[in-house]
């Protein structure tokens, strides 16, 4: 495993994340292929034989239930100091006041709430899920602040959000002389490269890594093109984001892997990581041979001619999951 800086930090992330929002209550998520405890147990395990340290997870994953899946994993299977633990606030966890959104009240609430569920007395990185526009930014930059100098959480990050709205939350942070975000958790892959018209020259030039969600677009860059998994028969978002992905792209993927003999996974994530604003995809697998996969990427290093044909199919597009 590799490791690099979160944004301008000191602190060091693996190049590879493990998403955990397929762990959790099936009964308690909108998710029914989600794993249990027992099940995501080998997908832990795996996680720590390969050096996976930035295990990122969300406080509305499972209706909670995955947040108390990864801090109990966190116990068994590692040392609370050994792992990067990040997870989220903002998307509604209950009605009223304090169940969604990011004012100074549902912060302090959820963070709370969250380190019970995990188990411990620290989050590494707390990020907010989206904007939120009902809160001004100078109320959620003073709140996210107030967890940090508290010492409930060590580093901030923000999620999927056009590019002027993170810049006017970073530029309050910088006013208020608080904290400010070293990470961004945006939507990227060869199916969906809006970010790089903005966010990404922004986050390079403010020092801040990305941390792209669905780099394998939902799976559909793992496998030949129109080929269905029971995963994605039932989910719900991948249907909504990826339901038309581009047939050429997914076709240069697997040609490439064949040349190479590689899998179209390790394709697919090594286009991601040879963009040097991201510091680590986050791949969220329920099976410890996708683990292994996403780590195998690391080896692929693609050529310029291999580039230009993973990208030449591709067409502007709304950005989604905003």
């Amino acid at each position: 495993m590799e490791y690099v800086p979160l944004g301008g930090t000191e602190l060091k992330v693996s190049r590879i994340a493990l998403g955990c929002m397929g762990f959790g209550d099936p009964v308690q998520g909108v998710n029914p292929w989600v794993l249990d405890e027992r099940a995501a147990a080998p997908v832990f395990r795996q996680a720590v034989e390969l050096g996976i340290t930035l295990w990122d997870t969300a406080n509305v994953y499972a209706g909670g239930t995955s947040e108390e899946i990864v801090g109990r994993a966190v116990r068994t299977y590692t040392r609370r100091e050994d792992v990067v633990l990040a997870t989220k606030v903002g998307l509604p966890m209950h009605d009223g006041p304090e169940g969604s959104g990011l004012s100074r009240k549902a912060i302090l609430r959820q963070v709370d709430a969250s380190l019970t569920r995990l188990g411990t007395d620290w989050i590494d990185l707390y990020q907010i899920h989206r904007f939120d526009p009902a809160t001004p930014v100078d109320e959620t930059m003073a709140a996210l602040h107030e967890v940090v100098t508290a010492g409930k959480v060590r580093y901030i990050g923000a999620s999927s959000m056009w590019a002027w709205q993170f810049a006017k939350m970073q530029s309050a942070a910088a006013q208020q002389d608080g904290t400010r975000f070293v990470s961004m958790q945006n939507q990227y892959s060869l199916v969906q490269r809006e970010d790089e018209r903005e966010m990404f020259p922004l986050l390079a030039d403010q020092g801040v890594s990305s941390l792209p969600w669905c780099p394998l677009a939902k799976g559909r860059l793992a496998r030949p093109h129109g080929r269905v998994t029971g995963r994605s028969a039932k989910d719900s978002v991948g249907q909504r984001f990826f339901g038309g992905v581009d047939r050429p792209i997914v076709d240069a993927v697997q040609r490439i892997a064949a040349r190479r003999g590689r899998s179209m996974a390790q394709v697919a994530l090594a286009w991601v990581l040879h963009n040097p604003t991201v510091a680590a995809p986050v791949v969220g697998v329920t099976d410890p041979v996708h683990l292994q996969d996403a780590a195998d990427a690391l080896a692929v290093h693609l050529d310029d001619t291999e580039i230009a044909d993973l990208e030449s199919h591709y067409t502007p597009r709304l950005p989604t999951g905003f």
